[in-house]
């Protein structure tokens, strides 16, 4: 697996290699420090190769997004996650339209990042649970690019229905009616440990840390 990291800032760059060699003992890394060593990258002979791509949008030589827009319509199999320094909505929403598969705020642990990274990975994409709290946005609110979060909802749930087996579902569904693991058990007819195996899938596909933002991402999703 070959990776590459769009960052100018070396110890961003460093911190988030150590952290995704967990991904397996053949991850290789790819850095570009700048648009212009980004642009070698993509465009070079082995650009073919990479699996997937972290790029930060502050970057020297950059003008807003068009060196993500410059990656995404250049090779536009590979998987591209943004990092950030911001945790605005709009943004986030902006470069999912585009074609991004993630957003990760830089305030995010190195936890939530390789969830996020092994979600994406594996055909999903990574909608940072802040996008559906009521508080940032309405739900018929359209966006930069004609679609609306009510869209973005529902495929979220596509996503979480290819990701979750039948009975993962139905706990997220209890979950998300405040349902404490014991009642869930005893709904659904299963053991409380099983429960809990359960809700560590459920958490990965939703890639939140715990039963708190799981409940708040699983309200904003129709259907479940």
């Amino acid at each position: 697996m070959r990776i590459l990291i769009a960052d100018d800032h070396r110890l961003i760059v460093e911190g988030v290699k150590l952290k995704l060699a967990e991904l397996g003992p053949d991850v290789e890394f790819a850095e570009a420090m700048d648009v212009e060593e980004l642009r070698r990258a993509i465009h070079g002979d082995e650009a073919d190769s990479f699996d997937l791509a972290l790029v930060d949008l502050a970057m020297p030589g950059g003008h807003g997004t068009a060196h993500l827009a410059e990656i995404i319509e250049t090779l536009p199999r590979l998987r591209v996650i943004v990092l950030s320094g911001s945790e605005e909505p709009t943004l986030m929403k902006e470069l999912l339209g585009m074609g991004a598969h993630g957003f990760i705020p830089k305030a995010y642990s190195p936890e939530v990042m390789l969830s996020a990274v092994r979600l994406v990975l594996s055909g999903g994409t990574y909608v940072p649970p802040m996008m559906l709290e009521e508080n940032h946005v309405a739900t018929q609110a359209p966006t930069s690019f004609g679609g609306t979060l009510a869209e973005a909802s529902r495929s979220l749930e596509e996503r979480l229905r290819k990701l979750l087996t039948e009975r993962q579902i139905d706990v997220l569904r209890l979950l998300s009616q405040g349902k404490p693991n014991k009642l869930i058990a005893r709904d659904l007819g299963i053991s409380e440990g099983t429960v809990k195996i359960h809700l560590a899938a459920i958490f990965r596909a939703l890639n939140v840390r715990n039963r708190v933002e799981a409940v708040v991402a699983s309200r904003r999703i129709s259907g479940i």
